[in-house]
């Protein structure tokens, strides 16, 4: 399998919404998947819950990678989420991730501090994983 990586993931989970989620999910995050984002950490069943919620919220969006490593199974990033919601509002976040990879190639568990650049104060955790 080939591993993942941030912009496959968020496309499959956000922003291609013919694809069933329980699908995007199990293609890119291990079944042990845990994340903490801005120091709350979260397990894979309400990383599901929160995407499910997100992908009531958004109508679309883009991901630009602009740094990104890996080594063996870790992989980092600082990346920018762009979304607009069916509600018109429209928000860019910046996020740092930091990840350990499963051997299959999936996020096996994440960790993100994220910064909302521009958008309303309830559109902050819109752009991370959490």
């Amino acid at each position: 399998m080939t591993s993942t990586d941030i912009t496959r993931a968020l496309n499959d989970l956000l922003f291609t919404p013919g694809l069933d989620l329980a699908v995007a999910v199990d293609r890119h995050f291990a079944p042990d998947y845990r994340q903490r984002t801005d120091g709350v950490w979260s397990d894979r069943a309400s990383f599901v819950q929160h995407m499910t919620r997100l992908r009531t919220l958004v109508r679309s969006g883009t991901v630009e990678v602009h740094d990104e490593l890996r080594d063996g199974p870790r992989y980092a990033d600082r990346h920018t989420v762009t979304l607009t919601q069916h509600n018109g509002r429209t928000s860019r976040t910046e996020v740092y991730l930091f990840a350990r990879m499963a051997p299959d190639g999936r996020f096996q568990s994440v960790e993100e501090t994220t910064l909302l650049v521009t958008g309303h104060p309830d559109d902050g955790n819109l752009g991370s994983l959490k």
